[in-house]
């Protein structure tokens, strides 16, 4: 009982049948995801708890492409744009 009444789950409270308040302890939500040049929230990422997300196939953890999981979409395009003008 001491492990579920810290600080890093959050306090339900759920009514029961006795038409009683009891308090649960559920695992707080994490914050999604973000782009690291514009700050965008990032699509196609599950926003689960770290224990959660392990369990997941690597094809649902991030989108297939180039700077996947890093990059939105806009910022991903412009970088590889970038890169083709620079070997050019």
């Amino acid at each position: 009982m001491k492990q579920q009444r810290s600080r890093s789950k959050r306090k339900v409270f759920v009514k029961t049948p006795g038409n009683k308040l009891k308090v649960q302890y559920k695992q707080k939500k994490p914050k999604k995801l973000r782009c690291s040049e514009c700050g965008q929230e990032l699509h196609g990422i599950p926003n689960l708890i770290k224990a959660r997300f392990k369990n997941l196939p690597k094809t649902k953890k991030r989108p297939q492409r180039p700077y996947g999981g890093v990059l939105c979409s806009k910022c991903s395009r412009k970088k590889i744009i970038e890169k083709v003008r620079k070997n050019d």
